[in-house]
């Protein structure tokens, strides 16, 4: 007898086990609930520092800043917890680091540019203000002691101090004193206070030097004082000289009586031009361009250094390329043994970090213990790195040894791409050597190349770390306004002004940036327009 399975009951058993597969495979290719544990933490971790963050925008009153970043972490969520949303998934953190690094950069960048942000102009006039009252602040003869007790909060030391009339009130460094009623009291004087932890003897002493850098202000009018104190049981009130007429906008030296008034220059300025430092960050719309190209002591070594980036950029691209080039003719002839061998030596030099490479050529180039002189040239005293014209020769050619081994490689890659039968049929019509290397392989070398040979010209154009690791800009133009070398390219001029020497003027530096990018778009525009009617040579 044959049994026959009814397949109306056989059909749900194998819908079950194609679910159970299909559920295995889903779960395989989702990575389980170890990627869906690891995608809730780092989301927590998302939203536990978009919290923090924007904690510490609002207290500095950056809204703006604080509501994206909690937006930008809101739609993260929104976009990694929901089914679907595949494109988002790949581009957002791209997107985020692209905006952080590239487009937040540039546009900061292009806001500095027009203002005096620098050395004493790195705050608003409000702080200003107040660290001009700070630093002429002297202690009020027969002060009252006030009875202190420090507390914290969240990291944040206060002080709670209880005045000869028995009041007590709580302030802060930049938060004016404010009286407090709930305050733990023994013996008449205030010994805590809800939400804040007092700090005991030991820990007073550990943060003894923060504790009397602090000044308390006595209230919201700068002219009032503060409270200071030299052993953290007791605080005295300390005034300025200095006297700050808001409405007026003038501060006025009780000393000498002399007058500073604000005159829209980011800082208090006397009659004999005579300024208050530190000052505050105004906007200065194209001071700083005009800066540039009008101030005879900027000017003058800004165009220096300007045409010098020029020629060290196209020499460096021109040497090398010819370098590179040669050898790349020299191991493509077929009559060339042992190839493999000499084109690892060649590339050797590509192998190695730039920035270390330098470091090796400035010892060896050292004046008075460097290899050069030393042993190549007898212990001759040649000045390598410290003449302007010798420093500079010096440049192109350690620039030359380290770029031409990627100048060999395109050049080869390019060579052997070029058809034979097109150079064979040349020296058919009795072409020569040369005639053949002018009329076929050049154009259409420089067909393949020229796009690079751009982007080695803007690389050039600004390669700081050269520069920086061989010579650092030396030797030191002293005549020049601001601090620029005989060496310097226009990216290490624009980091010295920055960040390098006793005073920084970001502004000017920013302004220097941007005079930078228009000049090598410009370049790099007009060069890849050129390049293109190469290519009709195709």
């Amino acid at each position: 007898m044959t049994l026959t399975q009814d397949p109306e009951h056989a059909a749900p058993e194998q819908a079950t086990r194609g679910q159970r597969r299909a559920t295995r495979i889903a779960e395989a290719a989702g990575g389980g609930w170890g990627l869906v544990l690891l995608k809730i933490v780092l989301l927590g971790l998302i939203l536990a520092f978009a919290v923090f963050a924007a904690l510490v925008l609002i207290r500095t009153d950056q809204w703006v800043p604080a509501i994206l970043v909690v937006a930008v972490a809101l739609l993260a969520v929104w976009v990694y917890t929901g089914r679907g949303r595949l494109p988002a998934k790949y581009l957002m953190p791209g997107l985020v680091f692209l905006f952080v690094f590239q487009v937040f950069a540039a546009l900061y960048t292009g806001y500095v540019a027009f203002t005096n942000y620098g050395t004493g102009h790195n705050a608003d006039k409000d702080s200003a203000v107040n660290a001009l009252m700070l630093s002429a602040q002297e202690r009020v003869p027969d002060s009252a002691a006030y009875e202190l007790t420090i507390v914290d909060q969240l990291g944040e030391l206060s002080f709670l101090v209880t005045d000869p009339d028995g009041d007590v009130q709580l302030g802060g460094e930049e938060r004016p004193l404010e009286d407090v009623s709930d305050a733990e009291m023994k013996n008449g004087k205030a010994v805590g206070l809800s939400g804040y932890t007092t700090l005991k003897f030991g820990d007073i002493v550990a943060q003894q030097a923060k504790i009397a850098d602090m000044s308390v202000p006595i209230s919201s009018d700068p002219n009032d004082g503060v409270l200071r104190t030299p052993d953290g049981s007791s605080a005295y009130a300390y005034t300025s000289k200095l006297v700050y007429d808001e409405a007026a906008g003038t501060m006025t030296d009780t000393r000498s009586g002399a007058v500073y008034s604000d005159i829209g220059t980011g800082a208090f300025t006397a009659d004999d031009g005579t300024e208050l430092k530190p000052g505050w960050q105004i906007t200065v719309g194209f001071d700083n361009f005009t800066r540039a190209f009008t101030e005879e002591s900027i000017r003058d070594p800004f165009l220096q250094v300007l045409v010098w980036t020029f020629v060290f950029a196209i020499l460096s691209v021109l040497t090398c390329f010819a370098l590179g080039l040669f050898l790349a003719i020299v191991f493509n002839d077929p009559r060339m043994k042992s190839k493999k061998y000499y084109r690892v030596l060649m590339i050797l030099p590509y192998a190695f970090p730039g920035f270390l490479s330098a470091l090796v050529w400035a010892g060896m180039m050292n004046q008075e213990f460097g290899f050069l002189n030393v042993v190549l040239f007898g212990g001759a005293d040649i000045p390598w790195l410290t003449n302007e014209w010798l420093a500079k020769f010096s440049i192109i050619l350690v620039n030359l040894w380290l770029g031409f081994p990627y100048m060999f490689l395109i050049c080869t890659g390019a060579l052997q791409s070029i058809p034979e039968d097109v150079q064979e049929a040349a020296k058919v019509d009795g072409a020569s050597a040369w005639q053949v290397f002018r009329a076929i392989k050049l154009p259409l070398l420089l067909v393949a190349v020229a796009p690079l040979l751009i982007s080695s010209f803007a690389f050039n154009f600004n390669n700081f770390s050269l520069i920086y690791m061989l010579t650092g800009g030396g030797p030191r133009d002293i005549t020049a306004g601001v601090n620029v070398g005989a060496t310097d390219i226009l990216i290490t001029m624009v980091y010295k002004v920055a960040f390098v020497g006793s005073t920084s003027d970001y502004g000017l530096a920013s302004a220097f940036s941007i005079i930078i990018f228009i000049l090598v778009a410009t370049i790099s525009v007009i060069a890849f327009r050129r390049t293109k009617a190469l290519e009709d040579l195709n």
